[in-house]
């Protein structure tokens, strides 16, 4: 009597979409094993033969909530940030894992993302990091070695000049970051490079990248050329060396190498340079030391002096003959000497504006910073730019008008050696030069981390991870930048050509470039796509003509003896 049931509610389950099947039925039929399983089955056979036989509404709230059916959700009425707004169940952990085979180098710095990526992605991963910090970082991104420089171009305006090229400058760098930001929520990406591979394909790529690297290797020998600057001053104080004629350790140019090879490549043959990245926080509190220290000394050292001193220590190189004859001197420097211009145009006046462009470049960090904003929108990342950009318009106004009415006509093109120049020995000055060499040094590896994934990306993008590679890579980087750091004449030629070139890139061309490509909804008539145009046209007028009138200043001072 049980085996025709049993058979029945077999045929009843597999005809409902049971997993007993026609062999299972053969196997179990007959035994106490099979009726067990026959039941079971019968159990859940409601259940499975419900979405196939009844109708929606008649399930019972239970039977739905073991789907985890809702009978009022909607897919599209999501609200939570913690769910990224989709409608997919899976796009959340997709999102989350995006780099997790990616080479630990690549995901620090250059973080490849994939050509499908959709626009979803750009507007609602969403971000961790605090509005103030991300104000902290981009101020970071912005201030560099081009603030030592900032003094030298003031004298070679005018205050009057160098407060209007400051603010031009300074304001048209956050115009390009209101564009760079709009393309990257038009483009889908946040990355520089991808903006370009997808604005102009493998040649927009190439030029961002180069453009990038550029100024990487432009940011490292002015790096270094502090360290040649600075160290043999610091090692000659410390030691009390009066005479230093033949002595080695006391040469820029073999310090440089010395310091490359014991602490900067060893650093930089590293995969994961992750901790230091706290180095560009300590850089920028050694600016902001460094600034303090040139403001209280415009009120220690008397113009007059200074001017003497400057003087015939190179005429005479002797500080004694120098002392005899400063009072003279400074009653005639008074009038000339001491006194502040507000135009002036002489042959390095052509420095000034790649110098500023230099020193405001920060736009291959911006769309990192904007990604790890917490609520990220463009209004707020905007916001974190006008305050960045301020401050570092203050920072750089304050520290090139008290380097200048230190110094006036005097000042160097690196502005910490022109101290050096007058008070030998002091001990704060002494304390500023350990602090910016240590952060220069550190910083370095970590502008070179950079550059290595830039060419393993464009040359061995396919190719795995090699020790080999990875290690000649750095050595030839930083081989070339030895060599530029050896055979330029000058910090000021580094500033100048770098400025005029790949910061001109960054600031003005690709931007508005990849915004009047990658921008769709907006006409070329509307006068948003205008002033892009006329901010391209505009870049190339700024790169063509401070590069021509730079190597021309090259080719007049090569002709003449020298820089």
């Amino acid at each position: 009597m049980n085996q025709p049931r049993c058979a029945a509610r077999r045929r009843h389950v597999t005809a409902a979409g049971g997993r007993c099947g026609p062999d299972a039925a053969s196997t179990f039929a007959g035994s106490r094993a099979g009726r067990c399983a026959a039941k079971d089955k019968r159990s859940l056979a409601p259940e499975l033969a419900a979405p196939a036989f009844l109708p929606v509404p008649s399930m019972k709230k239970a039977e739905m909530g073991r789907f985890n059916i809702s009978p009022d959700e909607d897919s599209s009425s999501y609200s939570s940030n913690s769910d990224f707004n989709y409608s997919y169940p899976t796009k959340q952990a997709a999102l989350k894992s995006h780099y997790a085979d990616v080479d630990p180098e690549n995901q620090n710095f250059l973080l490849e993302s994939n050509l499908g990526k959709k626009k979803y992605e750009t507007d609602f991963h969403p971000g961790t990091t605090s509005f103030g910090m991300s104000v902290f970082n981009l101020s970071n991104a912005i201030v560099g070695s081009g603030i030592l420089g900032l003094s030298y171009a003031m004298a070679n305006t005018g205050i009057a000049l160098f407060i209007l090229l400051l603010t031009c400058v300074s304001m048209l760098s956050l115009y390009s970051v209101h564009l760079l930001l709009k393309t990257a929520n038009e483009g889908g990406s946040l990355l520089y490079e991808q903006l370009g591979h997808k604005a102009f394909g493998l040649l927009g790529k190439l030029a961002a990248s180069g453009s990038i690297t550029m100024q990487n290797i432009g940011a490292m020998s002015s790096y270094l050329f502090i360290v040649k600057y600075e160290l043999p001053l610091v090692i000659k104080a410390l030691m009390n060396i009066e005479d230093t004629t033949g002595l080695w350790y006391l040469n820029g140019d073999y310090l440089v190498l010395l310091v490359s090879l014991v602490l900067i490549l060893p650093l930089s043959l590293l995969r994961n340079l992750g901790y230091l990245g706290y180095t560009s926080g300590l850089s920028l509190l050694c600016m902001m030391f460094f600034l303090i220290v040139v403001i209280c000394k415009k009120f220690q050292i008397p113009c007059p002096v200074e001017a003497a001193v400057i003087i015939n220590e190179t005429i005479n190189n002797t500080l004694t003959q120098t002392t005899t004859f400063a009072p003279h001197s400074a009653f005639n420097g008074t009038d000339e000497s001491c006194r502040p211009h507000y135009f002036i145009f002489n042959s390095q006046t052509v420095y000034a504006v790649p110098i500023l462009t230099f020193s405001f470049v920060c736009h291959p960090a911006i769309l990192p910073i904007y990604e790890e904003l917490k609520g990220r929108s463009r209004r707020r990342m905007m916001n974190v730019s006008k305050i960045s950009f301020f401050a570092m318009f203050l920072m750089y106004l304050l520290a090139a008008l008290f380097g200048y009415l230190t110094f006036y006509e005097h000042v160097e093109s690196e502005l910490l050696h022109t101290y050096s120049t007058v008070m030998g020995t002091d001990v704060l000055l002494l304390i500023v030069r350990l602090a910016v060499l240590m952060a220069v040094t550190l910083t370095v590896p970590v502008v070179i981390f950079p550059i290595r994934s830039s060419i393993t990306h464009l040359l061995c993008a396919a190719k795995d991870f090699s020790w080999w590679r990875h290690s000649l890579i750095t050595v030839s980087i930083l081989a070339f930048t030895n060599l530029l750091v050896i055979f330029v004449p000058t910090i000021r030629d580094i500033f100048g050509f770098i400025g005029a070139s790949a910061a001109a890139m960054l600031i003005f061309i690709l931007p508005s470039a990849f915004y009047i490509k990658l921008v769709k909804k907006e006409p070329m008539k509307s006068v948003q796509k205008i002033g892009a145009l006329f901010f391209l046209l505009s870049g190339i007028v700024v790169m063509t003509g401070s590069m021509t009138l730079i190597v021309l200043d090259w080719v007049h001072n090569a002709s003449g003896g020298g820089h």
